[in-house]
């Protein structure tokens, strides 16, 4: 079964499906658990050439299509000092969505972990510490001694975790970035790139949990012992931008002055990362306009949302039930300019469906074009379980239609 539908301007799509209805023979549906996003670039050389980002390297991004809004020197292999913490945190979430770490058990820090030196929380060696209140120490303050503790706690030395750094980066294809440990500080070979940080901070986004921390702006952080330490966030653009709500600060003699950040405003959400600015101030100053670009003149609008169903039904053969309702696995959005028309077309394909199907089953896929060109897809599950039907059933549907 395949479905197109046009769909023009403002979308509020949850389903406005007026279609035309054809046949397609059992669609090749992909193997993978997840289909992919398709980054895109918009054409705004021209209007974002004027921007005067002093650092050696940018990146602007918005996060839910990857669309690139603005690049100076982004693939360009730099230092990014404590901007590596940004992989860390993201081993850290990861462990915690696959079970083998749950963020409200205790660690036992090491005194290697304890003993690190520039940017920490002062732990106490063999003191034990939820693994909350480490993460919250290295999104709030950047502390070096909470990220050896939860490399060691993850993998059980620093060396093994950075393997899993490296490893995370090649599946993420962050071609031009290298760890050489987990908190940044100056070890070479060590290395990543602008466009790199914004993919790895995206990724670290899509945890839910990790805003908990990013908001913080200060607060006490405890001591098993009773003693405590203020922490206050690095990341300034938390408590004096509108809408920022994350990021990642950095700064070494050798890297200069860092930012990977984001920002939301009316359902918009972007990225923007800056690597080697002169002072602290520019580098806030910098990311303060790339943000102010990107809501100035861009917006996302929702074309479908995950788990939504949509509001038409689709026949079922040889089912209790005789139609069912679909639903995308993911979210798919369209970034566009402000007043620039959204000429979309949205392809349903569907295989033939046969009970007994179950809720969240593949059932098909869908697919948005932009001016013809796809732009991204998803899959199409199954919203609710059909059964198959039984001889009683069938009987009964045959008395309806006779007495019909």
């Amino acid at each position: 079964m395949k479905l197109k539908t046009k769909i023009a301007a403002i979308l509020a799509l949850s389903c406005m499906f007026s279609t035309q209805k054809g046949f397609l023979n059992d669609v090749q549906l992909f193997v993978d658990d997840a289909v992919p996003a398709i980054a895109t670039s918009l054409e705004t050389k021209g209007s974002a050439s004027a921007l005067a980002v002093r650092a050696k390297a940018a990146y602007l991004m918005d996060y839910h299509t990857k669309t690139v809004l603005y690049g100076q020197n982004e693939t360009k292999r730099l230092p990014i000092a404590s901007m590596c913490k940004i992989m860390t945190l993201l081993l850290c979430f990861d462990a915690i969505k696959q079970g083998s770490l749950c963020i409200d058990e205790e660690i036992t820090v090491s005194e290697k972990a304890a003993s690190m030196g520039g940017s920490q929380v002062f732990l106490e060696a063999y003191g034990k510490y939820p693994v909350s209140e480490l993460i919250k120490s290295i999104v709030v303050c950047s502390a070096n001694d909470s990220c050896v503790a939860m490399a060691e706690k993850i993998a059980g030395s620093q060396a093994l975790f950075v393997e899993k750094m490296n490893q995370k980066a090649q599946e993420l294809q962050m071609s031009d970035t290298l760890f050489s440990n987990c908190t940044g500080l100056p070890q070479d070979p060590q290395y990543s790139c602008a466009k790199d940080v914004a993919i790895m901070l995206k990724e670290l986004l899509s945890h839910e949990q990790y805003y908990e921390f990013g908001k913080v702006w200060t607060q006490k952080f405890n001591h098993p012992k009773g003693r405590q330490t203020e922490i206050t966030n690095t990341n300034k653009l938390i408590r004096f931008y509108d809408g920022c709500d994350g990021g990642k600060t950095g700064f070494t003699n050798e890297a200069g002055f860092c930012l990977a950040a984001t920002a939301k405003r009316d359902g918009t959400r972007v990225i923007s990362v800056v690597i080697g600015a002169e002072n602290s101030s520019n580098r806030f100053e910098d990311t303060k306009m790339l943000f102010d670009y990107a809501f100035a003149n861009y917006q996302t609008l929702p074309i479908v949302e995950a788990g939504v169903s949509f509001e038409e039904k689709y026949a079922v053969n040889g089912g209790k039930e005789k139609e069912l309702s679909v639903m995308p696995l993911k979210s798919i959005y369209s970034f566009t300019k402000k007043g620039e028309k959204n000429n979309l077309d949205i392809e349903i394909n569907l295989k033939e469906l046969y009970a007994p199907i179950q809720s969240s089953e593949k059932v098909g896929e869908l697919v948005v074009y932009k001016d013809g060109i796809e732009i991204d897809k998803t899959y199409l599950l199954a919203a609710e379980d059909v059964e198959k039907a039984s001889w009683s059933d069938r009987l009964q549907d045959i008395a309806r239609n006779w007495n019909g």
